[in-house]
């Protein structure tokens, strides 16, 4: 995502506000990132139980608040890529209860 100049920090402090409470909605990885030589762009990656979750999860109010206090702050500008993952370090396994193949997205 972008970010207006001046706000990046502003907006991963946001981002991570919210980072506890991800895990019981349903995320399994959340991940924010930035590049030295970029001070507008945040990377987000995150790995959902399903797309059900993800989806609920943008509908607790804190996830609302939390996006209503970032919008002033972005460009507008967003990209985003969904996978399903099929393995890895530390996100997923066979033997993983409730089965299922969490789902991928990066923004």
């Amino acid at each position: 995502m972008k970010v207006r100049p001046g706000f990046r920090e502003e907006v991963v402090a946001i981002l991570l506000s919210g980072a506890d409470g991800l895990r019981e909605a349903g995320c399994e990885l959340y991940v924010v990132g930035v590049a030295e030589d970029d001070d507008v762009t945040i990377w987000v990656s995150e790995v959902w139980r399903s797309r059900e979750h993800h989806s609920a999860s943008l509908e607790l109010p804190e996830t609302k608040a939390a996006i209503g206090r970032a919008m002033p702050m972005l460009t507008g500008e967003f990209t985003g890529q969904e996978v399903s993952v099929v393995g890895g370090l530390g996100v997923w396994s066979a033997g993983r209860a409730g089965g299922g193949r969490p789902e991928g997205r990066t923004r």
